[in-house]
């Protein structure tokens, strides 16, 4: 049973209003329903009742902080239940579950709820939605943070909502805080939504990840706090079936090694993460390579590839899918027996939330740790994408306010020293705090004051470094892991679990069998990767006095070229680092790099064989790239057609697509004898490079040389940033 605080002590029976407070047959009719939704054996718990009671006889607000699987939505769809049978407006759920809200509407459905979803996914529906909503006979609408700010919405269908809702439900509540691990700054509308309900809609908050300092800003957020009568409830966060584990091992290859070789001792089916894109797709195909049903899962997968694999999940047709965190919350499977990180989140936090999906309804469950090398390098790159700094904000902002109209992101861009990603976070943090405002076309600024609070940026990195601490101090506890994560999470309940490796004495082994570490060491050691050719220019580059727009042109466009590996990869990803990677010492490229080269040269199935080889020059590296082109061209018996050279001492900004390329398109040149040599060599040219991050370099040398008559443009390079 979950704890029950009144932070003021206070009970409203609504004596007055006329509402059914019949406690008793209230709770009958919630327990018969919560049989209709999940089965005739669920019993109502006590912290569910005791929310409900306040939510639907009460008219309170609520905040319930409760672990995975204890049974939050049951909360609101009972409540939704109740409400609407007594004549109360529909409930609006705000949730960034996107992938699950079809779930979500089944369940619904199962305790006669009319549910239905307004998102990016379903755009054709959108129109009986809103026609289901003004007549009334939508139950319960479920709905994404950032559809609370798109302009038709916000302006056509919230105020409507906002006026007859009988409910609202934040769901995964601690998005709305800068010290949760999944902060989302288009959860803030929310206090804009909140001021809007009609007098006496009760609100309930709901997360299973939150600590003291997480719940405490959730509810001043939410403005939940700030009532006498807010009803906050929080229960132990430990599950029984979960044992956790941390293996140790001393090699990507060995970490992989240990996987393929113990995946089927694992119980049930379950969900691999893993911390990168390109991690998910390698291991999966490494995995499938030994004979495991398993399946990639990413933010990059495509919708109905997602909704396939998730129901393949369910359904225990994959023995996992190997997933980025784009598979996290809310995702509901019972039975789910493991979850193995290849790699360690940066917060004990959600290391918890993503663990959590496992042993909801299973007595045993496996939760193991394979941390990497290499994790703290990821979390710095993820770190380095945190809010930028002031000078770089005010520069959306004088964009906005010069621009008299209002402007696209991408029409935005080229102005500003920002990546698309950090563009757009700094557009909804902006307009959250009132200074821009989304419309149609657009942002434009509203010429309210903003105020850069580096104050809180600061404190909020600080935080973040804490957690990091904190997960190495996880990965080195000799003590229960289980309690270490719970008082992460300041649950009051935190003692041993007994069931852990350091409580019960009972450690992975780390052998892996001699066949499977020699097939996996090959299949890591297999060099080669595509590199997908750039086939439009970024948006706006007349505003930075570049004449490059649109579609790039089948004859200034290079062929797709090749990548020994990418800087991430499992298998080459470490020894490219130690040549590449940021304080590489500059030399000779080493011989074994050399035969991978050659390897993945020779089986490159172009269509006419290179007539010559171009090296782009490189600043940083420039022996390294000099060896490489001058041994790839003597051992292909290609022409050494010379160096692509640079105006510029500094290297491109990298902020975004638009500057980068403004920055080569003035730094690149193309010797005279360059051109020479290529126009005489009558074919296609082997382009030569170190490193390819954002593609412009290639992609711009490649047009400048097929300029110069190049048959075609093949471009090769040593490693992808992935």
């Amino acid at each position: 049973m979950g704890i029950d605080v009144d932070i003021n002590m206070v009970i409203d029976t609504n004596s007055d209003t006329g509402i059914d407070t019949d406690s008793n047959a209230a709770r009958q009719r919630a327990q018969a329903l919560l049989r209709e939704l999940a089965g005739q054996q669920a019993v109502l718990r006590e912290d569910q009742w005791s929310a409900i009671d306040a939510l639907v006889n009460q008219q309170r607000r609520a905040l319930v902080v409760q672990r995975t699987g204890w049974g939050k939505s049951a909360v609101y769809f009972l409540a939704t239940a109740l409400l609407r049978e007594r004549g109360f407006g529909p409930t609006v759920i705000v949730s960034p579950l996107l992938a699950l809200m079809r779930n979500q509407i089944a369940a619904a459905s199962r305790a006669g709820i009319h549910a239905a979803t307004i998102n990016s996914a379903n755009q054709d529906e959108w129109a009986e939605t809103e026609t289901s909503i003004a007549e009334g006979a939508l139950d319960l609408l479920l709905v994404s943070p950032e559809r609370l700010n798109n302009p038709d919405f916000r302006d056509t269908v919230l105020p409507r909502l906002a006026a007859t809702a009988g409910l609202l439900v934040v769901d995964e509540a601690h998005c709305i805080s800068d010290w949760g691990h999944d902060f989302r700054p288009d959860y803030r509308r929310l206090r804009t939504l909140l001021g809007e309900l009609a007098e006496g809609v009760p609100v309930l908050a709901t997360t299973a990840t939150a600590n003291d300092r997480v719940a405490t800003d959730v509810a001043e957020q939410l403005g939940i706090g700030s009532r006498s009568d807010t009803l906050v409830l929080r229960g132990p966060l430990d599950r029984q079936s979960l044992r956790l584990a941390v293996v140790s091992l001393p090699t990507e290859a060995a970490r992989l090694a240990w996987l393929v070789d113990h995946l089927k001792e694992l119980p049930g089916s379950g969900i691999v993460y893993t911390l990168t894109v390109s991690a998910a797709h390698d291991v999966a195909a490494l995995l499938a390579d030994h004979g495991y049903e398993v399946a990639a899962y990413t933010g990059r997968t495509e919708p109905a590839d997602r909704h396939a694999a998730e129901d393949d999940l369910l359904a225990n047709r994959v023995k996992a899918l190997v997933a980025t965190s784009a598979l996290g919350m809310g995702f509901d499977k019972p039975d789910l027996g493991f979850v193995v990180h290849l790699g360690s989140p940066s917060s004990p936090i959600s290391y918890y939330q993503q663990v959590g999906r496992a042993g909801r309804g299973v007595r045993h469950a496996e939760v193991i740790l394979l941390p990497g090398k290499q994790d703290k390098d990821i979390w710095a790159y993820f770190g380095s994408l945190a809010f930028p700094d002031g000078n770089r904000v005010r520069q959306v902002l004088d964009t906005l306010a010069g621009a008299g109209r209002p402007l696209s992101t991408a029409a935005i861009e080229p102005t500003v020293d920002l990546s698309r990603s950090r563009l757009e976070m700094v557009l909804k943090v902006l307009d959250v705090d009132g200074a821009v405002r989304r419309v149609r076309g657009g942002w434009e600024a509203t010429g309210a004051p903003w105020h850069y609070d580096g104050e809180r940026y600061e404190r909020v990195r600080q935080s973040r470094a804490a957690e990091q601490e904190a997960m190495l101090g996880y990965l080195d506890t000799d003590g229960c892991r289980m309690e270490y994560l719970l008082r992460q999470l300041d649950d009051p309940h935190a003692a041993p679990c007994g069931r852990c490796d350091n409580c019960t004495g009972r450690y992975w082994t780390t052998e892996v069998a001699a066949d499977v570490t020699a097939a996996t060491r090959q299949r890591l050691g297999r060099p080669g990767v595509e590199l997908t050719p750039r086939r439009q220019w970024p948006a706006g580059m007349a505003t930075l006095d570049v004449p490059l727009s649109g579609r790039i042109s089948r004859a200034e466009q290079a062929e797709p070229g090749r990548a020994l590996g990418r800087l991430t990869d499992i298998g080459w990803g470490s020894r490219l680092r130690e040549l590449v990677g940021a304080g590489a010492e500059d030399r000779e490229l080493p011989d074994e790099v050399l035969q991978a080269c050659v390897s993945v040269l020779a089986s490159w199935d172009w269509q006419q064989r290179p007539a010559a080889l171009v090296a782009i020059g490189s600043r940083g590296r420039p022996r390294l790239v000099t060896s490489l082109a001058e041994r790839l061209a003597a051992i292909g018996r290609l022409r050494f057609a010379g160096t692509i050279e640079h105006r510029e001492a500094a290297p491109p900004r990298r902020s975004n697509s638009a500057r980068r390329l403004a920055d080569l398109w003035r730094d690149l040149v193309v010797p005279q004898d360059l051109r020479a040599g290529v126009a005489a060599a009558a074919g296609p040219v082997l382009l030569v490079d170190d490193v390819v991050d954002s593609g412009w370099t290639i992609t711009l040398a490649a047009r400048q040389l097929l300029e110069a008559g190049a048959g075609a443009v093949l471009p090769f390079v040593l490693a992808s940033t992935g």
